[in-house]
């Protein structure tokens, strides 16, 4: 359901992991203990006229709504990934960036909206919603689009739309949603695109970081995922062969861009290996078999020689798009060549490193 980008699970994800275990944790005593839902509703109105500034904070990040705590998870478990790319910190960085900035443009479209249609928003649904809806933002940026299957022949189902489905989900769990999201995509924009040097300004500083490094972070990492891919039930066993193949191949790979990677650093010379060529996929491994040999202490004499380094061609534009994501050229061309112009594998080996 969810982008084919980085590691199953919360790998290198603690701050994603806290927000899941703590935020739904506190929606579901709410909904066992509902006398208390009234101190975490989000009232603009109480804000504004009562002075109950304490709302804006305590309304912003439980959700009351079991299905609105439900979607809002999924988007962030989702999200992970962007935590993976750029750290915790910048993260939690954006994440706060958002919430400041949200809070302020919930209340101009909250006006705008009472000035053209003479209504008044007294409340808005309760939650870390502005945050979630912001990051959509890097992710229409920057994951790329790949393309999966085709419905009906003309509808095209790529990797990031179950993510867009489950954000109109979210969008139409009640009336004034409309007006968070469009409150998130406007701060996210504001923030990614560093408006007015709001990533300077508005931040996690580093010694909460570094605080949060060594008294959450052991309690929330979590451990590496398994490398095997559980197959899907009611698989033939063509199905099931064909699925083992293609990890075997990913895992290749993953291994030989490893390999490439410390044999660059060691190695001063220009240039990048080609392991593709030296190592292919293994269902063409046999076709592509060279002629025995007569002497087999030949073969394993050029089987210990080091790889020749090799330049191949690598698509531009698939370079700039993962330059785009925030990579280095460098990088992208080991990982283009590594994964055979792969670029959704390209794009995994560079998530996962």
């Amino acid at each position: 359901m969810f982008t084919t980008t980085g590691s199953r699970g919360l790998y290198k994800a603690p701050l994603c992991k806290g927000l899941l275990l703590v935020l739904n944790g506190l929606t579901v005593m709410l909904t066992l203990v509902p006398q208390y839902q009234d101190l975490f509703v989000y009232s603009l109105q109480a804000a504004a006229h009562q002075h109950q500034v304490w709302r804006l904070l305590c309304g912003r990040l439980i959700c009351l709504d079991v299905k609105d705590s439900f979607c809002s998870s999924l988007l962030i478990y989702n999200f992970r990934i962007f935590e993976r790319r750029f750290g915790t910190r910048k993260f939690a960085s954006f994440l706060l960036g958002t919430w400041f900035l949200s809070a302020l443009v919930d209340f101009l479209l909250a006006q705008a909206f009472q000035y053209l249609f003479e209504y008044e928003v007294e409340e808005l649904p309760a939650g870390l919603l502005a945050p979630v809806f912001a990051l959509f933002v890097p992710f229409y940026q920057s994951i790329p689009r790949m393309p999966v299957t085709q419905v009906l022949g003309h509808i095209h189902i790529t990797n990031k739309t179950l993510v867009y489905i489950v954000g109109l989900q979210l969008l139409t769990s009640s009336p004034f949603m409309w007006l968070l999201a469009l409150s998130g995509l406007i701060s996210g924009g504001l923030y990614h695109s560093n408006v007015l040097w709001l990533q300077r300004i508005l931040f996690v500083p580093a010694w909460v970081s570094c605080v949060g490094k060594y008294t959450l972070e052991p309690l929330l990492s979590s451990s590496q995922p398994n490398d095997e891919t559980p197959l899907g039930m009611g698989a033939t066993l063509d199905i099931q062969r064909q699925q083992r193949m293609d990890l075997l191949d990913q895992q290749l790979l993953l291994q030989q861009y490893n390999e490439a990677r410390r044999n660059a650093r060691h190695r001063p010379q220009t240039g990048l290996l080609q392991w593709t060529r030296l190592f292919p996929s293994l269902r063409h491994r046999g076709q592509n078999r060279p002629p025995a040999q007569a002497h087999p202490q030949a073969q394993t004499r050029q089987s210990t020689q080091p790889p020749l380094l090799e330049n191949s061609p690598v698509a531009e534009e698939q370079v700039a798009r993962l330059v785009e994501m925030g990579f280095s050229r460098t990088d992208a061309l080991e990982a283009l060549r590594a994964s055979n112009n792969d670029i959704n594998m390209a794009t995994n080996f560079l998530l996962q490193h």
